[in-house]
């Protein structure tokens, strides 16, 4: 995989994950090289200037409600360190590996967008821990979202200047000796470079883009299990009619559509109840284009709004050029303070796809009932259990689904709605972006898991219906399945199985064999 270039690429969701998962290479293109060089001149111009030199927030003056605090001219290196130490008051475990390594690319992404006027060495230091696979350890919790992520990203410059502890060969020991070990000299911050190396929203996007990236494949999951369902259950695909699909262009749910009549058709389970008289099927199985593609519709609004926060510069202050294209009504070199940093749009859309993969998980929860309740399931044995009374079969797999349902229900409440005041007032409204990311990654995974005891239930009721077959595609599924879970024909505990189906999700191997 050639490496990916900070300056000349557009880092997408896609990108975020192989450089967080696969350990692709990460460089420095040359126009973002000369971009930061620029950026850095501003700062050292204002360095230069020593006490005489204007006040710059950040650079010569404090933080937050402290900003109209002079700093002296032989003390802002110092300043840098104080406020990278001070600020480091992350709380709870740890972020996964990956999360670590998405947030420091998305670092390595502001910097290289020649706005921060940091040093490029900050830059090219990222790039090359993460090469070495040095990754801080870093605090899920901590962040309000506003002046960024400012907690979490203190903990990966504590990471960069060789204090706190790190992850490395996959143990965790102290920053300096991973640095020593690998070769690497510690960062030593100048002017600026705390501040620029903490705000901004990388924490939030990290953990939300990573996701977002994820939930492409759960909708398809959602699809796979829904169909299966459907043939367990003797349902129609008629309501799929790709004349009433269209007759409402949404385009998840011309997808969606797409994918369940490829899925299903030609299938000899179908054929078997060609003339049953039944009309029409619950909205669980009949509506899945309608609610699973409003999911779709969802996240890819989400990933729009990620993948354009990743390509942004959320530092305070931004220092602009006279002579770059993008300049409007700026004369001269200038350092501008506002508010990139916020992370609103994140936290709005990492709220929304929230809510929509939620429903990925209501709507299989009712699935399963269907496939469970003997008054709804189309004569299959209850509980899909052959010998039920002696077997319980799967109704308590039904109950742990309900149960993760309604945790995402709780979950689902919007962060965004929610501001808390800090720094005295100045920092007076923010985001809770951070809490948006964390709990959209719960719900996310709750919701594969939902979607593992659908297809554990699914494949069951396919067996039940032998000597019947379903289509070819959704026959090889359920032998990836059966290949891993024998059919359950006398009780055994669910707990192995539900987590089996569930890494068979996560691995592909499912998708794979589906043609998804």
């Amino acid at each position: 995989m050639e490496p990916f270039s900070l300056g000349d690429e557009t880092l997408t969701l896609d990108v975020l994950a192989q450089v967080a998962r696969d350990q692709r290479r990460v460089t420095i293109g040359a126009t973002a090289r000369a971009g930061m060089d620029r950026a850095r001149a501003v700062v050292d111009r204002v360095v230069a200037g020593g006490d005489a030199a204007p006040a710059v927030y950040g650079v010569n003056t404090g933080f937050g409600a402290l900003a109209e605090v002079r700093i002296d001219a032989d003390q802002v290196a110092q300043l840098q360190q104080n406020l990278v130490r001070s600020h480091a008051a992350g709380v709870g475990l740890p972020l996964a590996r990956e999360a670590v390594r998405a947030m420091m690319l998305l670092r390595a992404q502001v910097l290289a967008t020649g706005r921060s006027g940091a040093r490029t060495l900050c830059c090219e230091r990222l790039c090359e821990l993460l090469a070495h696979g040095i990754h801080p350890v870093i605090p899920a919790r901590g962040s309000v979202g506003a002046s960024g992520d400012l907690a979490p990203l203190a903990h990966l410059a504590l990471g960069m200047i060789g204090e706190g502890d790190v992850e490395y060969g996959g143990v965790t020991m102290p920053s300096a000796e991973a640095h020593r070990l690998a070769g690497i000299t510690p960062l030593a911050l100048e002017a600026k470079e705390g501040l620029t190396l903490l705000n901004g929203t990388q924490h939030m996007t990290a953990v939300g883009g990573l996701a977002i990236h994820d939930s492409d494949e759960t909708c398809k999951i959602a699809d796979l299990a829904g169909a299966m369902s459907l043939e367990a259950l003797k349902g129609t695909v008629r309501a799929f009619d790709p004349r009433v699909i269209a007759a409402r262009p949404h385009p998840g749910q011309i997808a969606v559509g797409a994918t369940l009549r490829a899925l299903l058709e030609g299938s000899p389970i179908a054929e078997s109840h060609k003339g049953c008289g039944k009309v029409q099927d619950p909205y669980s199985l009949r509506c899945m284009p309608q609610v699973h593609g409003a999911t779709r519709d969802t996240l890819a609004y989400a990933r729009t709004v990620v993948e354009r926060e990743a390509n942004s510069s959320t530092d305070n202050p931004l220092v602009f050029i006279a002579d770059a294209a993008d300049q409007h009504d700026v004369d001269g070199d200038e350092m501008i303070s506002g508010g990139n940093f916020h992370g609103q749009p994140v936290a709005f859309a990492l709220d929304f796809a929230a809510i929509a993969v939620a429903e990925l998980a209501n709507i299989s929860e009712r699935r399963v009932e269907q496939l469970v309740n003997p008054q709804l399931s189309s004569g299959l044995p209850p509980f899909l259990a052959p010998d039920s009374g002696l077997n319980s079969g799967f109704m308590i797999a039904q109950v742990a689904a309900a149960s993760l349902v309604s945790e995402n229900k709780i979950l689902a409440h919007p962060a965004s709605v929610d501001s808390i005041p800090s720094s005295a007032g100045r920092e007076d409204h923010v985001s809770m972006g951070a809490t948006a990311a964390l709990k959209f990654a719960t719900i996310h995974d709750h919701v594969r898991t939902v979607l593992a005891i659908e297809l554990l239930c699914a494949a069951q009721g396919i067996d039940l219906r032998r000597p019947l077959r379903t289509t070819p595609r959704l026959e090889a599924a359920h032998a990836v399945i059966r290949a891993r879970v024998p059919a359950m024909m006398v009780d055994r505990p669910i707990s192995p199985d539900i987590m089996a189906v569930r890494a068979l999700i996560d691995d592909g191997s499912l998708l794979r064999a589906a043609g998804l």
